[in-house]
């Protein structure tokens, strides 16, 4: 989204932006929390010594600038504040499967988390289970809520190791929740915590879980989900949800038993919006947006109505649009006549031949 908005560059790590442009996050922020989100996340993604490349800013300003525009906004809109942490450079950049190299650098990344009083921490973006499991270890004593969410699809890590094991060995590590987060879009991503909970249940071990996929649809993703597609990371506009694809998944995983619902790359407010919509009957209210939002399509039931009859305008407002079905079950084009519905990856995460 701030790429989008021309506040960051394409690339592994944009947590600079905390320090360069923290009115844009701080806006961002507010936009997400306006549109339902009851948790604020610190803009720490890869904020991880020796992993900024190009960066004029340490960990520490970034980690500290992030939390103070996180508790701004949670103040002003009573969200709750989660502090993120991702993978490490020593065990996914350099290849070092050190239990204490990893450890250290969690350590380092949680301190001014913790300093800041932040309600949660979120572990996040892990594609192995040994590394995020190190991780959950190391910050047991905290007196911080862990929640653990890994980048995986429904074959599992990047080890091999199923989705159901992965939750396992992080609930009996210490995390209070357990689930996943981007690279794949929230069907797949769905599939991954339904083997989760599948798993789990069998275990007879009772935690929470957690869903952050992707904005765009990538069925056809590899093992790296969208990062393996054509279009990544510059063409994937084609791809984005539309707000009633989040309506369905939303009330799809909510069904499923997943309690912590939201998004990750390529969500925007409206998306969060939709989310917060759908699940009004349990959340039991709208969220400040929704005072913008056709939701209940009774806007479009009006335009409809005075518009019924008159030909050249009644396509564009029929009464067909002002049905809920019509707009979750429908498929839409591209507008681009020789535009495929699928990629072509080697490896493909799912099989789309049946």
């Amino acid at each position: 989204t701030l790429e989008k908005r021309g506040y960051v560059k394409v690339g592994k790590f944009t947590p600079e932006s905390a320090c360069e442009h923290p009115d844009a996050v701080k806006q961002l922020a507010i936009e997400f929390a306006r549109a339902g989100a009851d948790v604020t996340q610190t803009f720490t993604y890869g904020s991880t010594e020796g992993m900024l490349e190009d960066c004029a800013y340490t960990p520490e300003q970034i980690n500290q600038s992030a939390c103070d525009i996180a508790w701004e906004v949670a103040n002003a809109k009573k969200t709750l504040v989660a502090g993120g942490i991702t993978q490490t450079k020593s065990y996914t950049y350099q290849n070092v499967k050190d239990k204490k190299l990893v450890q250290k650098e969690i350590l380092q990344n949680a301190e001014i988390l913790i300093k800041n009083k932040v309600d949660f921490i979120i572990l996040e973006y892990f594609r192995n289970v040994e590394e995020i499991v190190w991780a959950i270890e190391c910050l047991r004593d905290c007196k911080k809520p862990l929640f653990a969410s890994l980048c995986i699809g429904p074959r599992g890590d990047s080890a091999g190791v199923d989705p159901g094991e992965c939750a396992v060995r992080m609930a009996r590590a210490g995390a209070d929740v357990v689930g996943a987060n981007c690279l794949f879009d929230p069907f797949v991503n769905l599939t991954v915590l339904k083997k989760m909970k599948k798993r789990l249940d069998e275990e007879k071990i009772s935690t929470f879980l957690m869903s952050q996929p992707l904005g765009f649809m990538c069925p056809d993703g590899g093992r790296y989900g969208y990062c393996d597609l054509e279009e990544f990371p510059y063409a994937l506009e084609p791809r984005v949800l539309t707000r009633w694809e989040v309506r369905r998944w939303a009330r799809a995983a909510y069904q499923a038993g997943v309690r912590y619902i939201g998004g990750c790359c390529g969500f925007e407010p409206y998306h969060i919006r939709a989310i917060a919509e759908e699940l009004a009957p349990e959340r039991g209210r709208l969220p400040e947006g929704s005072d913008k939002s056709d939701y209940d399509l009774a806007t479009m039931k009006k335009i409809c109505e005075s518009y019924s009859g008159k030909a050249d305008v009644e396509t564009q407002y029929g009464m067909r649009k002002c049905c809920p079905d019509f707009w979750l079950k429908m498929e839409p084009a591209t507008g681009r006549p020789r535009s495929a519905a699928l990629s072509s990856v080697n490896d493909p995460e799912i099989k789309m031949d049946g």
